[in-house]
């Protein structure tokens, strides 16, 4: 089957399930900016609270990157080099996070206006709802294990 023979704008169905995970991803990391900043200020008041606020941001946007440009390559299925472009998107967006994750870093190491216990744990926190949010959407997902099957 070539690209030629999918129907204009026909996505994988696995899309919608991705499009939900980074959506709750979404809500859940601002959730997490919250409770984490409030967290941030009781355990050491300014510092704390910019500590939480950069660590919950950063796990927003890196833990959200992964799902969505999964579904950004999923807009390239009627190219004939879909597979190509996919992983190009895919690991493309894996590279950039981890090197912006390094330099991140780097340059949050030594800053006297946040607290990096609190930045870490932040992250950390990030980390796990992160991966409750997609074991859940995977789990309760409707998606036969054989899918886009073409007669």
């Amino acid at each position: 089957m070539s690209a030629n023979d999918i129907p204009d704008r026909e996505l994988p169905s696995s899309q919608p399930i991705l499009l939900r995970a980074v959506r709750l991803g979404v809500i859940a990391g601002l959730a997490q900016l919250v409770v984490m900043s409030i967290v941030g200020w009781l355990v050491d008041g300014q510092t704390g609270l910019f500590g939480a606020l950069v660590g919950s941001a950063l796990s927003i946007v890196f833990l959200s990157l992964t799902a969505a440009s999964i579904a950004v390559a999923n807009l390239f299925i009627k190219n004939d080099l879909y597979v190509v472009m996919f992983f190009v998107v895919v690991l493309g967006t894996w590279l950039i996070k981890f090197v912006a994750f390094i330099v991140a870093a780097l340059l949050l190491r030594d800053q006297p206006w946040l607290n990096p216990t609190v930045l870490f744990v932040s992250i950390i926190v990030g980390v796990i709802i992160s991966l409750i949010i997609d074991m859940l959407v995977v789990a309760k997902s409707r998606l036969p294990y054989v899918s886009d099957v073409k007669k």
